[in-house]
């Protein structure tokens, strides 16, 4: 039987909406469908009333967009009909046995246009009013009057759909830049195309752009395939979701496509409605001042071929050309930048039409205005993205076309790889001071992570890509290489720092080889520092900080002496600990020595009990010293810096007396460390994605007196005690630590005393190591 030919009785509505497939043809099917079975129960139960009464759809119904599990919002429009609230539970009740979620009301005319009034989200979702059955006459005047009104009350409605979108987004994020993003609820999603029509409603501005209209379109696809692939209403886009929804959707490249485009549609939207609500806010400023009050147009120059209109860059008329210089379109976005401003969109559309590419080499008054625009720091990044909105960064660096919008899988970064680009640059301008020459920091941050998405290690393919863009934008040979190198390791300091033993000669000298000279030290410590700021929260910390510029410190001391400082011995700064009473603890904010009888196991009993009391190790050493006259035993002195989890901190009696009990073995900490595991994952908000294996890398002559294995693994509770007992029971004497988190992952460097280069004992040690590391 035809969907149009079915009762009420003979059809399943919650099956025939779950069962369409994707994209406008099936959203229509589904909106049909049901406007048939609405119809049938609107005409059972209005019977001879129905011409005082209109059923109107709202929503995704009223838009013909009706996503497979969606929600049903309807009126029920009334000429005040005594027995309407009998018609309306005939109507309501039938939709809620079916299993369908029903947003619903009653009112006639003159109450849905009080309520529209004064609640702006009602009155605008009153503007997506369709008629489905009843009296056509009370639909249309509905639909003429809400309009009438709401363009009337623009100057209520379009503050509060402003703030009521900010907040929004201050809830749910931007889509474009969410790993877990909501595809309807956040920055860049299907309800911002609501705001957008709202403004274009009120007449403010032409808000519905073919760009725009195409983005929501295929966020719409996205949405109808996500609600698929959940089997029910889902708006919400997770990683185990990417690849059967970009299946569906047919897309190449599987989920990495999707999120690609699912970024790029939802930019294209943010940066609608961002535009929408500055032309409200202009408007709202002409009202405010009256049709009396009106000021001429003031236009301000800012720069050659540019001024300020209205609080936004414009072209001066004198630019306006049959010839257009090739470089206006780079020094439009610098005048911009350095001014603080926004460029207009008829500009930017003028600029991406007419303005020629530039040649190759670039001419010095390009290299200039790119200097400017790089250099111009927080106010780059809505320039770019607007810019890049248009095409006109694709114009100057071919390049950027592969990367724009490519997602990035560490969830460390809260950023797709081109905006973590260009937010680098503007965190390297707060350091411009601090280096000889500023013009290669910006350059550097701009490139650093270019080679992103090629085959191989990003820091070593994207040399050759980050050279080749630097010397087609004409800088000399010279500066190119200065920037391969930034490209190369801008990755050296943070990584060193936390996985390597500063105090080892070996460490500061494999530094200064890679760095070779003060002016690149700098240019690394300014780029790594605006490198962790523009990768998010979990990158950086105050420790991470202090390692970093210690670090830096010992190369510039190296390379301006030539001398690498021998270190003071652990022994010599704690031997006092190992003469009194053992097992001795002794405390510091960040720091906890504990002098003890040497035994195995004894770090990772150090190691789990710090754990409990929620501290993060971030780095261990550990030595060994001769008592009881040299009669063979040993008291090891073991020193853990920490992170203390809580601002609060741990009890430090409490601390110190499970540390005793631990080392003395009175404390089983494993059994507590599991327990608290078990917890752990009961509470995990891993959705289903398996972590990739753990690994072992080695680096036999990576030390003075040591050889270096590193662990890299996902982290887990106990995740350190485990290991160093592995090691311990293994036989490793393991000098030192240092522990290195990001995000979910952890980059774990033992130095291991003694001679490593046979295969056959660091492969037993790899076992024994991988075995730890595996998810319980």
């Amino acid at each position: 039987m035809d969907v149009e030919t079915r009762t009420p009785m003979e059809s399943d509505p919650k099956s025939m909406i779950g069962r369409t497939g994707v994209g406008a043809a099936a959203r229509e099917q589904r909106a049909a469908a049901l406007d048939v079975w609405l119809s049938d129960l609107f005409e059972a139960a209005a019977g001879d009333a129905a011409g005082e009464v209109a059923l109107v759809a709202l929503g995704g119904l009223g838009r013909l967009e009706m996503a497979p599990y969606a929600d049903l919002d309807l009126v029920l429009i009334h000429r005040g009909l005594r027995d309407i609230g009998a018609v309306a539970e005939k109507i309501w009740y039938p939709i809620w046995d079916a299993g369908l979620t029903l947003d619903h009301s009653v009112r006639t005319i003159d109450e849905a246009l009080g309520v529209a009034a004064e609640d702006t989200k009602a009155g605008l979702g009153l503007l997506d009013a369709r008629h489905l059955t009843g009296s056509a006459e009370l639909t249309a005047q509905l639909r003429d009057l809400t309009l009438a009104q709401w363009r009337q009350k623009a100057r209520h409605h379009l503050p509060m759909l402003r703030e009521l979108t900010t907040h929004r987004w201050r809830v749910q994020g931007e889509l474009a830049f969410l790993l877990d993003g909501d595809i309807k609820e956040a920055r860049g999603g299907l309800r911002d195309v609501r705001v957008l029509r709202g403004v274009g409603y009120a007449q403010v501005a032409d808000a519905w752009r073919p760009p725009v209209r195409a983005a929501y379109t295929r966020l719409l696809d996205v949405r109808d395939a996500l609600h698929l692939v959940a089997g029910r209403r889902r708006d919400r886009l997770f990683a185990q979701d990417l690849a059967e929804v970009g299946g569906m959707l047919e897309l190449l490249g599987g989920g990495d496509a999707l999120r690609r485009r699912v970024t790029d549609d939802a930019r294209a939207i943010a940066y609608a409605v961002d535009d929408a609500l500055r032309a409200a806010e202009r408007w709202l400023a002409v009202q405010r001042r009256g049709p009396r009050r009106t000021t001429p147009t003031v236009r301000v120059p800012v720069a050659p071929d540019v001024v300020a209109q209205d609080g936004e860059v414009v072209l001066a008329r004198a630019a306006v050309t049959p010839t257009v210089d090739p470089t206006l379109s780079l020094r439009v976005a610098a005048a911009a930048a350095r001014n603080g401003l926004r460029i207009s969109p008829g500009t930017l559309e003028w600029l991406a039409r007419r303005c020629p590419p530039l040649p190759r080499p670039w001419p010095a008054s390009a290299r200039a205005a790119f200097a400017q625009l790089l250099g111009s720091g927080p106010a780059l990044v809505e320039t770019w993205e607007a810019c890049d909105r248009f095409g006109l960064v694709s114009t100057w660096l071919p390049e950027w076309a592969r990367i724009r919008s490519a997602p990035q899988h560490n969830p460390v970064h809260r950023y797709t790889l081109d905006r973590h680009l260009i937010e680098t640059v503007g965190h390297a301008a707060r350091f411009a001071r601090e280096v000889a020459r500023p013009d290669l920091l910006s350059l550097g941050a701009l490139l650093h992570d270019i080679g992103k998405g090629l085959p191989g290690d990003h820091s070593v393919v994207g040399v050759d890509v980050a050279v080749r863009l630097a010397t087609s934008i004409g800088i000399s040979r010279e500066d190119a290489s200065v920037i391969g190198t930034l490209v190369r390791h801008h990755l050296l300091l943070p990584e060193v720092a936390t996985r390597r033993d500063l105090a080892d000669p070996e460490t500061v000298r494999h530094v200064v080889d890679c760095v070779g000279d003060v002016d690149t030290l700098e240019l690394l410590h300014a780029l790594s520092r605006a490198d962790a700021a523009a990768t998010g929260p979990a990158a950086w910390s105050a420790w991470k900080e202090r390692l970093v510029a210690d670090l830096v410190h010992r190369v510039r001391t190296a390379l301006e002496s030539g001398i690498v400082a021998a270190p003071p011995s652990l022994d010599t700064r704690y031997a006092v600990l190992a003469t009194g009473a053992l097992p001795a603890v002794e405390l510091t904010p960040d720091r906890v020595v504990v002098a003890a009888y040497d035994r195995p196991g004894l770090l990772a009993s150090v190691a789990g009990c710090l754990t409990l009391h929620r501290l993060d190790v971030v780095s261990v050493d550990a030595s060994t010293v001769p008592v009881d006259g040299g009669l063979g035993r040993e008291v090891a002195i073991v020193v853990c810096r920490v992170q203390p989890r809580d601002a609060a901190g741990p009890d430090r009696e409490r601390l110190v007396g499970d540390v005793r009990r631990a080392v003395s073995g009175e404390l089983r900490v494993d059994e507590a460390l599991a327990a608290r595991a078990r917890a752990s994952r009961l509470r995990s908000t891993n959705r289903g994605v398996a972590p990739p294996p753990p690994r072992v890398v080695w680096a036999v002559d990576g030390a003075t007196d040591a050889a270096i294995l590193e662990l890299r693994a996902g982290d887990d509770v106990g995740l350190l005690f485990r290991v160093a007992r592995a090691l311990e029971e293994t036989g490793a004497d393991i000098r030192a630590a240092r522990i290195s988190t990001l995000g979910a992952d952890i980059v774990d460097a033992f130095y291991l005393n003694g001679d490593w280069s046979d295969p056959e004992a660091r492969a037993r040690i790899e076992r024994a190591l991988l075995a730890a590391a595996a998810p319980g």
